[in-house]
């Protein structure tokens, strides 16, 4: 393997601005291949979010494959890649990884990478929440996957959506092992005493 390779699912969720800054991060350092799969519902919910067509999302990966594509490279255990995210992540999608139901490529490709031991980070995006759902994300915790909600942190006084935005995304990257210096470490603050 030439260049590490990471796997980008975007489902049809609400947050598509998530996977989008993820792909820019990731384009952005240039040593790594990316490898994305767009649900059909995510180039609705890109349209209806974003100012980005899907053929621009597109063009942040290095390869991009057909959800229905259940063949792809990516859906093979023997294909090796650092991880995958699902940025964000729908309750379908989140309930079809979570019951090993891998009828499109998202869900192939995220329970392939369970099964290897490689990180799956699901950027589930949903609230609030029923039993239903708790239970399922139980399971896909047991199984393994990094569960990582897209939730506002605010103790660095963001000052705009971006850099709430930013914040998660940094998150993601750090629990896939590669640097980033979108957001600093968090260092203390010195003088906060209760």
């Amino acid at each position: 393997m030439s260049r590490r390779r990471v796997v980008v699912g975007m489902s049809g969720s609400t947050g598509a601005i998530y996977g989008v800054r993820l792909l820019e991060q990731l384009r952005a350092r240039g040593d790594l291949e990316v490898h994305l799969v767009l649900s059909t519902p995510a180039k609705r919910t890109l349209v209806e979010e974003t100012d980005y067509t899907p053929q621009q999302v597109e063009a942040l990966a290095d390869v991009v494959h057909d959800n229905r594509d259940i063949g792809a490279s990516v859906a093979s255990g023997s294909f090796r890649t650092l991880g995958m995210v699902v940025a964000p992540c729908s309750v379908k999608t989140m309930s079809a990884l979570a019951s090993c139901h891998s009828d499109n490529l998202i869900a192939r490709a995220g329970d392939v990478t369970l099964k290897e031991g490689r990180p799956l980070i699901v950027m589930f995006r949903e609230t609030p929440l029923h039993v239903g759902h708790l239970k399922q994300l139980l399971a896909l915790a047991e199984m393994g996957a990094i569960l990582l909600p897209p939730m506002p942190a605010f103790y660095n006084r963001p000052q705009t959506v971006l850099e709430l935005v930013d914040h998660t995304v940094a998150r993601v990257l750090d629990r896939l092992g590669l640097e980033q210096s979108i957001v600093p470490e968090w260092s203390g603050r010195a003088g906060t005493r209760i």
